[in-house]
């Protein structure tokens, strides 16, 4: 098997994607979420420590991006690992959405 014969078949596996913009967008996907976590632990903390009591909206909306990103993986692979982390995650987003809302109807 020469080179070319190689290539073609690589880029027949690979259905001619680019496999380092896929690995970058994973890498930058990963690094979203794990600021977003950073940045609603610090409104978290400083909304504790001004006695602004607890906001659990922010964590909805934080959780819901690894819950999105487990359904959308069980959507195309079928996983049942993502299948169980999805709606671990969407029972957490709920429980923590419905907390927010309630505490924003009762005040």
């Amino acid at each position: 098997m020469d080179k070319k014969e190689i290539l073609e078949k690589s880029r027949a596996e690979n259905k001619n994607k680019d496999l380092y913009a896929e690995d970058v967008s994973k890498t930058a996907n990963s690094a979203v979420v794990l600021v977003m976590l950073v940045i609603a632990a610090v409104f978290f903390i400083v909304q504790l420590s001004v006695g602004g009591g607890l906001n659990f909206g922010i964590w909805a909306l934080v959780f819901s991006a690894d819950m999105t990103a487990h359904w959308v993986k069980y959507a195309k692979l079928r996983n049942s690992g993502d299948l169980l982390a999805a709606i671990l995650y969407t029972v957490i987003v709920a429980v923590f959405a419905a907390n927010h809302i309630y505490r924003l109807l009762t005040m």
